[in-house]
């Protein structure tokens, strides 16, 4: 079922509301118990929990102040405007399929931040800071209980010092709040109050200097995308070059022909927004040149072919004929002969990535230990090769099945940040990454 029919709900004539798709149902499963039917317009159903009395009590939940649909990056930007100058207190719920993040406000301020996303959570934004190694954040986590937050634990460890982790949660605060500030499809709610459990650890952050750097990361990021195309993607110095500037010292230094840019920013305790803009800058002034990354060793083959089939198909999804890209994937899989072993126990997820590692020990049981790292690369060269042929034509045509002009007003945020106004051709983004496969 595609994506777009997973939360449909169908009302039949009775008025009995029946779920289509399977998070419909799982969605309304977990809702259980009376709600109200407020009045909304013809095309929107509104209700809200209101317990066997029928009536809106405290204990019932968060009064929505204010709700809707984004549309396009950086449409809450008004919306967070309108809750710092009119001083609210609350939370902010922004929801995408089932990926949540809040902000919370007190008198128009953000006080504090939280996702449900894995890239947002304490123990990642710590590991692409550079402040903890994955082998620090496995132990952190083993030591971790109900009772104690991954940070405290941390400390407690010894593996950084407590103000460094206070440094390092507003800047996981701010980074979720530039998530929120750029996400391009979804719904929010605004609610009046919100439970201070929580905030991990209260901050500050003005709501103008958050829409200021919104502002910037979605203006700088269509530059950036000409040059940097990911994070992946591996700079190197020019030879005979001068040394950059003072405040670009520090990451000329960290450049080494291999580090990626988010490996640099570990590195120098950035973040990887920032790292990028001055590896933009030192680009711009030709010392620096960067190459698509290379893949060293199977999980880095896999990670990169997933990148790749993951763009392909948000692609196609987004303009309506992702069904048929992957009614074409298991058909060709089915017929080579060779993907229904080697996804075995890895099934492509429904946006196409595998998981590595049944990928890499089925590899290794078709192609022999010695072989099977070249001949993964190629399997999945191929297989990506075919999306590509598959989608392209597809994407030159609408939903309707009529061509278009089409250049997409919902850019792609990935982890750095980095959003472009208008979205390069699938090509450009894609080729470097299905290149790093093709045999030699």
């Amino acid at each position: 079922m595609s994506a777009e029919r997973q939360d449909l709900v169908r009302i039949d004539a009775t008025g009995t509301a029946h779920p289509v798709g399977k998070a419909a149902s799982r969605w309304l499963r977990a809702r259980g118990g009376a709600f109200r039917l407020l009045p909304s317009p013809e095309h929107v159903v509104f209700m809200r929990f209101v317990g066997e009395d029928g009536r809106r009590d405290e204990e019932d939940g968060p009064v929505v102040r204010l709700a809707g649909e984004i549309t396009k990056p950086g449409a809450l930007c008004d919306i967070i405007s309108l809750v710092g100058h009119a001083g609210w207190d609350g939370e902010l719920v922004v929801v995408d399929g089932s990926v949540g993040r809040s902000l919370f406000f007190d008198a128009g301020t953000v006080i504090g931040a939280r996702s449900a996303v894995e890239s947002d959570r304490i123990g990642e934004v710590l590991y692409r800071y550079g402040a903890l190694s994955r082998e620090q954040i496995d132990a952190t986590l083993a030591a971790t209980s109900p009772e104690q937050r991954f940070g405290e634990v941390a400390v407690r460890l010894g593996f950084l010092e407590r103000a460094r982790l206070y440094q390092l949660l507003g800047r996981q605060a701010e980074e979720i709040a530039h998530q929120v500030l750029l996400a391009g499809d979804g719904v929010f709610y605004f609610l009046e109050r919100f439970d201070e459990e929580q905030i991990a650890s209260r901050q500050n952050l003005a709501v103008s200097s958050l829409l200021m750097e919104a502002v910037r990361r979605m203006d700088e990021g269509r530059y950036f995308r000409e040059r940097i195309p990911s994070i992946q993607h591996v700079p190197e110095r020019i030879a005979g070059r001068a040394l950059p500037a003072k405040d670009l010292r520090q990451t000329w230094e960290a450049i080494d022909g291999h580090r990626s840019i988010a490996e640099i920013a570990r590195v120098v305790g950035q973040g990887e927004f920032e790292a990028t803009r001055q590896i933009f800058q030192l680009i711009q002034a030709g010392m620096v040149a960067v190459h698509a990354p290379r893949p060293t060793g199977p999980k880095a083959i896999v990670a990169l072919f997933n990148e790749a089939v993951r763009t392909i198909l948000a692609d196609v999804d987004e303009g309506g004929h992702g069904d048929e890209v992957r009614w074409q994937l298991s058909a060709f899989s089915s017929g080579a002969g060779i993907y229904d072993v080697l996804f075995r126990g890895a099934a492509p997820a429904e946006d196409g990535t595998v998981n590595p590692e049944p990928v890499i020990e089925n590899a290794v049981v078709l192609a022999g230990p010695e072989q099977s790292e070249m001949m993964l690369a190629q399997w999945l060269y191929e297989y990506a090769s075919f999306a590509m042929f598959v989608a392209e034509p597809l994407l030159r045509l609408g939903p309707d099945g009529t061509t278009v002009a089409r250049i997409s007003q919902l850019p792609p945020v990935d982890p750095s940040g980095i959003s472009t106004i208008e979205r390069e051709p699938l090509s450009r983004r894609v080729g470097p990454l299905i290149g790093q496969l093709a045999p030699k």
